[in-house]
């Protein structure tokens, strides 16, 4: 039994002691991450994992780190934290996954006002569906109780990952041509990005948000907001191993024009179709409230692909098969033309 205990620390407003129920409440959810890599246990000061290199000539690691943004102002009001750590480790595979890298362990930060060893572990509760989802391993974290810092019912969520490639096989736009396609993978919302124009639009504070709305097809404000971060490891590392991909942009803040023109190399431009795109009602909703510009939301917002790939035009429809069977809503939203903006929205 842990016998560490202070009375003074906790008259300042930090109690170790929920620190120690927080871990053996999230113990669970952590077991199901783990992998066949993981050689540590939870609570030690570094997590271990054992990397498997055969097949590969030339290991390289990616590495990614994310929050999930003031997205967490949702889950205070509506009292909701089972989701918000998915957010967390989608933010940070799907980066990772855009150099053709397979996540294979994930660490977060927590930091609070007050430990609430419940709210806490429902905060792991996320992140480890978050990690199962992408096939990383939950090998530590760190909880910071920080009284007089934050308000007693908020925190602050971060998360890191590695991921791992053979050097021959990290993503490589200088092989992307014109004539390629532009393939979108459906987002399921507005992920985790924008969330401060989204507060500000609505006015969250003062809102009703469990109130069905119509033009979000009955469903709440809060539900909407809330729904979590779409993670696409499992299924680009699928189009991966059968079709050659030559740029991956995971679209998060700054929306299209920011994210596409990542993986667009000079003298080249993605000319997106705007009538291809299929936008999620949220965001109909969300500039009609607002009276926010297309272009606006369109540098803002996902608009309803959550990423897009790059492919030959010889293999689009095999390209759509595996995205499909794997799961995405997937479709042509525009190809690879000689520009040099990188980017146009026509």
């Amino acid at each position: 039994m842990n016998k560490s205990k202070s009375d003074a620390y906790a008259a300042a407003g930090v109690d170790i002691t929920a620190g120690y129920k927080a871990v053996e409440l999230m113990k669970t959810h952590i077991k199901r991450t783990m992998t066949k890599g993981v050689c540590s246990d939870v609570g030690g000061f570094g997590g271990c994992f054992e990397l498997d290199l055969e097949g590969m000539k030339r290991p390289i690691l990616v590495s990614g780190t994310d929050g999930v943004g003031t997205k967490l102002k949702m889950a205070f009001l509506m009292d909701k934290h089972d989701t918000v750590g998915i957010d967390c480790v989608a933010m940070c595979v799907n980066d990772v996954i855009c150099a053709g890298a397979k996540p294979l362990f994930f660490l977060d930060y927590i930091a609070c006002g007050k430990n609430v060893p419940e709210r806490i572990a429902d905060i792991v509760k996320g992140v480890a569906e978050g990690c199962v989802q992408s096939g990383a391993a939950l090998i530590g974290g760190e909880t910071a109780e920080m009284p007089g810092f934050y308000p007693e019912d908020e925190y602050d969520l971060a998360g890191y990952c590695t991921g791992i490639v053979d050097k021959d096989k990290i993503i490589d736009n200088n092989k992307m041509a014109v004539g390629d396609v532009v393939i979108a993978l459906a987002s399921s919302g507005v992920h985790s990005n924008g969330f401060s124009l989204v507060r500000k639009v609505f006015d969250v504070e003062n809102t009703d948000l469990r109130k069905p709305i119509e033009e979000l097809n009955g469903k709440s404000l809060g539900e909407t907001l809330l729904t979590p971060t779409k993670i696409y490891v499992k299924s680009i590392l699928a189009l991966l191993n059968e079709v050659e991909v030559k740029g991956i942009s995971h679209i998060t803040g700054g929306g299209f024009y920011e994210n596409i023109p990542r993986s667009i190399p000079d003298g080249l431009c993605a000319k997106i179709d705007r009538k291809s795109v299929k936008i999620l009602p949220i965001f109909n909703y969300l500039a009609k409230v607002g009276n926010v510009t297309e272009r606006d939301m369109f540098n803002t917002f996902n608009m309803g692909v959550g990423m897009s790939v790059v492919v030959r035009p010889e293999d689009v429809e095999k390209a759509l098969s595996i995205l499909t069977a794997n799961g995405e809503d997937a479709y042509v939203i525009g190809e690879i033309i000689k520009g040099e903006d990188k980017i146009e929205i026509v």
